[in-house]
């Protein structure tokens, strides 16, 4: 083969390439467009209600809310969105509560008992009155000597790492 005739396969492959990519757009648009169609129909059913006489003014009112939902931006892609850590001045809470909630609480607390039950030392003084690792655990967490930070994560993923000594 030429080297004419091999550009003249590669630009018939790009040009189908092209023409299928321009027919999936074509027919995606005419969904949308069809979507918005309806979306507009089904507000205006709602806006009119009952009344089946209108004003001229709130026709004209209609049309243009209307208008305005035509003319809006379609978001058909979702955009990626990298994770971001959340940092505040001096440490504080700012995502949830400023409190450990009962949830982080379990956790911790049996994250810890484990540890502790399979040897790990010990950060306080062990009371009189603590007969398991689940105990000790729990004193420990009291006093927040446990070395352990906790990540709450939002919905879109960002998050905010917080040590355990700045929850009240």
């Amino acid at each position: 083969m030429t080297k004419l005739e091999e550009n003249v396969d590669e630009n018939y492959v790009d040009t189908n390439q092209e023409n299928e990519s321009d027919s999936k757009n074509d027919s995606i648009s005419k969904i949308l467009a069809a979507s918005v169609e309806d979306a507009i129909e089904q507000f205006k059913k709602i806006r009119e209600g009952n009344n089946k006489e209108l004003t001229e003014k709130q026709i004209a009112e209609i049309d243009k809310e209307s208008e305005i939902i035509r003319n809006r931006e379609i978001i058909t892609k979702d955009l990626h969105h990298e994770a971001v850590e959340i940092t505040s001045d001096g440490g504080r809470v700012i995502t949830g509560p400023i409190t450990l909630t009962r949830f982080e609480k379990a956790r911790i607390m049996g994250a810890r008992a484990l540890q502790l039950s399979l040897g790990a030392p010990v950060f306080i003084e062990i009371p009189k009155n603590a007969t398991t690792s689940l105990q000790i655990a729990m004193e420990e967490l009291k006093k927040r000597v446990i070395p352990i930070v906790i990540k709450r994560t939002l919905p879109n993923q960002d998050y905010q790492i917080i040590p355990l000594d700045k929850f009240q």
